[in-house]
């Protein structure tokens, strides 16, 4: 599991738009959010860096928690 701090993350179509980048690099991934934290934990089979380009690449750029 990767728990990552996303800075921009301030409502929930941030989230949507977080768990769509990341369910559509894996489907099966299991995504829970924590807006008031601005932190993201992600149970997935992909890599911590795959996670972190998708959701990059998305607007939401994570640091390490």
């Amino acid at each position: 599991m990767y728990r990552l701090h996303v800075p921009k993350m301030r409502c929930g179509g941030c989230v949507a738009t977080i768990t769509d980048a990341v369910t559509a690099l894996d489907p099966a991934a299991r995504i829970e959010a924590d807006i008031a934290a601005r932190t993201i934990s992600i149970q997935s089979e992909k890599s911590q860096g795959e996670i972190v380009m998708a959701m990059t690449e998305a607007g939401y750029p994570p640091q390490e928690a």
